[in-house]
């Protein structure tokens, strides 16, 4: 395909301040990408949680917003093989995350504060980078990345779960004989908030890894999730839904994904795990009041942005340190979530498609602050 030279200046949705966004012009395109990136025409854009609250509690002003996106390989930096103009990938990209890190953290030769996805073009490192399949459109594909990478974070490389491999026969995704034995027994594991993106992805990666995925969610998304692969849900509603749960796994749940994270869901998942105890993994901060009532479950939670390897600088327990290791699981995980991707094993989250480009972003992070926001990701297509 013939190579487009991209313009010199851009249009993207910058911090404005504290809670705010605004549109600006005549933002730096990196143009040729560094060596080991490639520079990818956005076509389109998918919501984050992050994409209000980095604005809302970490605002550094002009720097660009975004998570994820889905777009086309428009140059292609040196060193870079097996890509090529006109590619159709997906990729995380650190969003408002870069103003956090110092000098010594920009290893690429890029000013990485211009990283975010809200934007019209976009670098990112080719070790990051997922391959989408031709019937898999950019819409559909674009808020992939970070939800199916979150889960991976936390049930491969935290709590230790299987590996999902392809099999040799067409489509299919078996445990990797490196990594386990088939269970003789099913291995429950919970997802709270199955009806999320990150929910939904783990539930796909459970079942692919051979073990039993169960998960919470309200009763209209039950069938989605069921189609997904979950062997049961559970209408987190219901009072008596950690005692249900004990029941149907008689007493043998150990691992709980709460992608949730409130009160509510941490309580009901401490009630649904054993009596062997386990361990409970949020994607964001849990009341310690909950988490010290069971002594033999073990609470953490996870940090997104250390798939990037450096170090997360931002105040209080937000901060992590540089994890190399995240960064070299991510590179691996992602080449196993491409092979998933072409044999059909690994589906994108349900969708709602809105129209505007970037002007209209504001009003789709504002849904997101306001929780008007369900079993869905917001996807605007560039325009």
């Amino acid at each position: 395909m013939t190579s487009t030279t991209p313009p010199s200046t851009q249009t993207a949705l910058v911090c404005a301040g504290a809670g705010e966004y605004r549109l600006a012009h005549g933002v730096q395109v990196v143009s040729p990408p560094p060596p080991g990136m490639l520079l990818c025409a956005v076509k389109a854009v998918a919501l984050n949680p992050a994409d209000w609250k980095m604005v809302d509690f970490s605002a550094t002003a002009e720097v660009i917003g975004g998570h994820e996106f889905a777009g086309e390989v428009v140059e292609v930096g040196a060193g870079v093989e097996g890509f090529a103009i006109g590619d159709r990938i997906v990729a995380p990209v650190p969003g408002l995350f870069t103003a956090n890190l110092d000098d010594s953290n920009k290893k690429s030769g890029i000013d990485r504060i211009k990283a975010g996805a809200f934007c019209e073009y976009v670098p990112v490192s080719v070790d990051m980078v997922v391959r989408l399949p031709p019937d898999m459109s950019i819409t559909d594909a674009a808020g992939l990345s970070v939800a199916i990478h979150s889960a991976g974070l936390a049930l491969y490389q935290t709590l230790h779960l299987p590996l999902p491999e392809l099999d040799r026969g067409p489509a299919a995704a078996t445990v990797s004989a490196s990594s386990c034995k088939k269970p003789t027994k099913p291995t429950y594991v919970l997802v709270s908030g199955g009806a999320s993106a990150t929910g939904a992805a783990a539930i796909q990666l459970l079942k692919a890894s051979g073990l039993t995925p169960i998960a919470t969610c309200s009763p209209e998304n039950r069938e989605m999730l069921l189609a997904l692969g979950a062997a049961e849900t559970f209408d987190y509603h219901n009072p008596s839904c950690g005692m249900e749960i004990r029941n149907y796994t008689q007493n043998t749940l150990a691992h709980v994904l709460d992608c949730v994270t409130q009160a509510e869901s941490m309580k009901l998942s401490y009630e649904a795990i054993g009596p062997q105890g386990g361990r409970y993994l949020a994607l964001d901060p849990f009341p310690t009041r909950i988490q010290y009532t069971r002594r033999e479950v073990l609470a953490e939670w996870i940090m997104g942005p250390t798939m990037f390897g450096e170090a997360v600088r931002l105040a209080g327990n937000y901060g992590r340190p540089a994890r190399p290791q995240d960064r070299l699981f991510t590179t691996e995980f992602f080449a196993r979530v491409e092979k998933m991707l072409a044999a059909g094993a690994l589906k994108p989250h349900r969708i709602e498609l809105r129209t505007g480009g970037l002007p209209a972003v504001t009003q789709g992070i504002e849904d997101l602050r306001m929780g008007r926001v369900r079993a869905r990701k917001l996807v605007y297509p560039m325009v």
